[in-house]
Protein backbone atom coordinates (compact mmCIF):
# COMPACT_ATOMS: atom_id res chain seq x y z
CA UNK A 1 0.00 0.00 0.00
CA UNK A 2 1.30 3.57 -0.65
CA UNK A 3 0.88 6.04 1.64
CA UNK A 4 0.84 9.66 0.41
CA UNK A 5 1.45 12.50 2.68
CA UNK A 6 -1.00 15.10 2.94
CA UNK A 7 -0.13 16.71 5.87
CA UNK A 8 1.98 20.02 3.46
CA UNK A 9 -1.45 19.88 1.55
CA UNK A 10 -3.35 20.24 4.29
CA UNK A 11 -1.42 23.08 5.81
CA UNK A 12 -1.17 25.08 2.57
CA UNK A 13 -4.80 24.81 2.37
CA UNK A 14 -5.43 25.81 5.32
CA UNK A 15 -3.17 29.03 4.75
CA UNK A 16 -4.94 29.15 1.55
CA UNK A 17 -8.58 29.18 3.11
CA UNK A 18 -7.03 31.96 6.13
CA UNK A 19 -5.39 34.22 3.29
CA UNK A 20 -8.98 34.51 1.72
CA UNK A 21 -11.05 34.76 4.63
CA UNK A 22 -8.37 37.91 5.68
CA UNK A 23 -9.06 38.53 1.71
CA UNK A 24 -12.82 38.72 2.01
CA UNK A 25 -12.28 40.73 5.30
CA UNK A 26 -10.32 43.33 4.16
CA UNK A 27 -12.24 43.61 1.20
CA UNK A 28 -15.52 44.15 3.50
CA UNK A 29 -13.76 46.64 6.23
CA UNK A 30 -12.62 49.04 2.82
CA UNK A 31 -16.05 48.35 1.16
CA UNK A 32 -17.55 49.25 4.42
CA UNK A 33 -14.90 52.49 5.05
CA UNK A 34 -15.79 53.56 1.01
CA UNK A 35 -19.44 53.32 1.92
CA UNK A 36 -19.28 55.33 5.08
CA UNK A 37 -17.24 57.69 2.85
CA UNK A 38 -19.63 58.19 0.18
CA UNK A 39 -22.42 58.92 3.03
CA UNK A 40 -20.40 60.59 4.89
CA UNK A 41 -19.57 63.21 2.02
CA UNK A 42 -23.64 62.87 0.91
CA UNK A 43 -24.52 64.36 4.21
CA UNK A 44 -22.11 66.97 4.65
CA UNK A 45 -23.22 68.50 1.34
CA UNK A 46 -26.88 68.31 2.78
CA UNK A 47 -25.65 69.70 5.49
CA UNK A 48 -23.68 72.65 4.11
CA UNK A 49 -26.80 73.45 1.86
CA UNK A 50 -29.00 73.65 4.61
CA UNK A 51 -26.64 75.85 6.60
CA UNK A 52 -26.78 78.00 2.98
CA UNK A 53 -30.17 78.20 2.89
CA UNK A 54 -30.38 78.97 6.88
CA UNK A 55 -27.98 81.76 6.64
CA UNK A 56 -30.02 83.25 3.78
CA UNK A 57 -33.57 83.05 5.44
CA UNK A 58 -31.81 85.14 8.11
CA UNK A 59 -30.64 87.79 6.27
CA UNK A 60 -34.42 87.61 4.62
CA UNK A 61 -35.63 87.88 8.22
CA UNK A 62 -33.62 90.86 9.42
CA UNK A 63 -35.21 92.15 5.85
CA UNK A 64 -38.65 91.99 7.39
CA UNK A 65 -37.70 92.78 10.98
CA UNK A 66 -37.97 96.61 9.65
CA UNK A 67 -41.45 96.00 8.39
CA UNK A 68 -43.00 94.49 11.16
CA UNK A 69 -41.54 96.86 13.40
CA UNK A 70 -43.21 99.58 11.05
CA UNK A 71 -46.30 97.58 10.97
CA UNK A 72 -46.19 97.19 14.44
CA UNK A 73 -45.98 101.27 15.01
CA UNK A 74 -48.86 101.69 12.32
CA UNK A 75 -50.86 98.84 14.39
CA UNK A 76 -50.24 101.28 17.64
CA UNK A 77 -51.22 104.42 15.24
CA UNK A 78 -54.27 102.91 14.68
CA UNK A 79 -55.43 101.69 18.01
CA UNK A 80 -55.25 105.15 19.08
CA UNK A 81 -56.95 106.95 15.80
CA UNK A 82 -60.07 104.35 16.62
CA UNK A 83 -59.63 105.30 20.57
CA UNK A 84 -60.32 108.91 19.49
CA UNK A 85 -62.91 108.15 16.95
CA UNK A 86 -64.99 105.93 19.72
CA UNK A 87 -64.12 109.29 21.79
CA UNK A 88 -65.86 111.48 19.07
CA UNK A 89 -68.76 109.41 18.75
CA UNK A 90 -69.68 109.22 22.22
CA UNK A 91 -69.53 113.07 22.61
CA UNK A 92 -71.72 113.23 19.55
CA UNK A 93 -73.94 110.81 21.07
CA UNK A 94 -73.81 112.97 23.96
CA UNK A 95 -74.61 116.15 22.06
CA UNK A 96 -77.63 115.00 20.58
CA UNK A 97 -78.92 112.30 22.89
CA UNK A 98 -80.39 115.19 25.33
CA UNK A 99 -81.78 117.20 22.40
CA UNK A 100 -84.02 114.10 21.75
CA UNK A 101 -84.94 113.05 24.72
CA UNK A 102 -86.42 116.76 25.31
CA UNK A 103 -88.12 116.19 21.89
CA UNK A 104 -89.77 113.48 22.54
CA UNK A 105 -90.71 114.55 26.02
CA UNK A 106 -91.88 118.05 24.61
CA UNK A 107 -93.78 115.98 21.89
CA UNK A 108 -95.49 113.39 24.85
CA UNK A 109 -97.11 116.67 27.03
CA UNK A 110 -100.51 117.15 26.26
CA UNK A 111 -100.91 120.97 25.41
CA UNK A 112 -102.52 122.90 27.91
CA UNK A 113 -103.43 119.75 30.15
CA UNK A 114 -99.84 119.15 31.60
CA UNK A 115 -97.11 121.24 33.45
CA UNK A 116 -93.70 119.76 33.95
CA UNK A 117 -91.82 121.21 37.20
CA UNK A 118 -88.49 119.39 37.39
CA UNK A 119 -86.56 116.99 35.43
CA UNK A 120 -83.55 115.01 36.11
CA UNK A 121 -81.76 112.26 33.35
CA UNK A 122 -78.78 110.46 34.49
CA UNK A 123 -77.42 107.33 33.85
CA UNK A 124 -80.55 106.18 31.70
CA UNK A 125 -82.95 107.11 34.38
CA UNK A 126 -85.08 110.35 34.13
CA UNK A 127 -87.28 111.25 36.49
CA UNK A 128 -89.60 114.24 35.86
CA UNK A 129 -92.38 116.01 38.48
CA UNK A 130 -95.49 117.65 37.47
CA UNK A 131 -99.32 118.76 37.72
CA UNK A 132 -101.96 118.01 35.37
CA UNK A 133 -105.49 118.55 34.95
CA UNK A 134 -106.50 115.17 36.18
CA UNK A 135 -105.28 111.82 36.51
CA UNK A 136 -106.42 110.72 32.51
CA UNK A 137 -103.85 113.20 31.32
CA UNK A 138 -101.24 112.01 33.43
CA UNK A 139 -101.92 108.65 32.19
CA UNK A 140 -102.33 110.00 28.40
CA UNK A 141 -98.72 111.21 29.45
CA UNK A 142 -97.84 108.07 30.41
CA UNK A 143 -99.28 106.25 26.97
CA UNK A 144 -97.23 109.00 24.71
CA UNK A 145 -93.84 108.85 26.75
CA UNK A 146 -94.35 104.82 26.54
CA UNK A 147 -94.70 104.70 22.53
CA UNK A 148 -91.63 107.06 22.20
CA UNK A 149 -88.29 106.11 21.01
CA UNK A 150 -86.14 106.82 23.39
CA UNK A 151 -87.93 105.88 26.44
CA UNK A 152 -88.52 102.08 27.06
CA UNK A 153 -90.32 101.52 30.82
CA UNK A 154 -92.47 104.70 32.32
CA UNK A 155 -93.18 104.16 36.03
CA UNK A 156 -95.90 106.10 37.89
CA UNK A 157 -94.01 107.05 41.28
CA UNK A 158 -96.91 109.13 43.08
CA UNK A 159 -100.12 110.69 42.26
CA UNK A 160 -102.15 113.70 44.58
CA UNK A 161 -104.95 115.56 44.03
CA UNK A 162 -104.32 119.19 44.89
CA UNK A 163 -106.92 121.95 45.45
CA UNK A 164 -106.34 124.96 43.57
CA UNK A 165 -109.01 127.28 45.35
CA UNK A 166 -108.27 130.99 43.77
CA UNK A 167 -109.58 128.77 40.54
CA UNK A 168 -111.76 126.39 42.34
CA UNK A 169 -110.09 123.72 40.24
CA UNK A 170 -108.79 120.56 41.76
CA UNK A 171 -105.35 119.43 39.60
CA UNK A 172 -103.07 116.60 40.12
CA UNK A 173 -99.60 116.31 41.02
CA UNK A 174 -97.24 113.49 39.83
CA UNK A 175 -93.98 111.53 39.30
CA UNK A 176 -92.46 109.54 37.38
CA UNK A 177 -89.48 107.32 36.56
CA UNK A 178 -88.81 105.86 33.29
CA UNK A 179 -85.68 104.30 31.41
CA UNK A 180 -83.96 105.91 28.49
CA UNK A 181 -81.85 104.14 26.05
CA UNK A 182 -80.01 107.48 24.93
Amino acid sequence: MIRINLLPFRAARKRENVRQQLMVYGLSVAFAVVVMGWLWVGLRGEVSQKEEKQNQLSVELKKYDKVLKQIAELEKQVKAVNEKLAVIKDLEKGKTGPVLLLDEIAMAVPVDKLWLKTLSEGKGNLTMSGTAMDNETVALFMDNLEASEHISSVDLVNVSTQNVPTFKLTVSNFSLKCKTTL
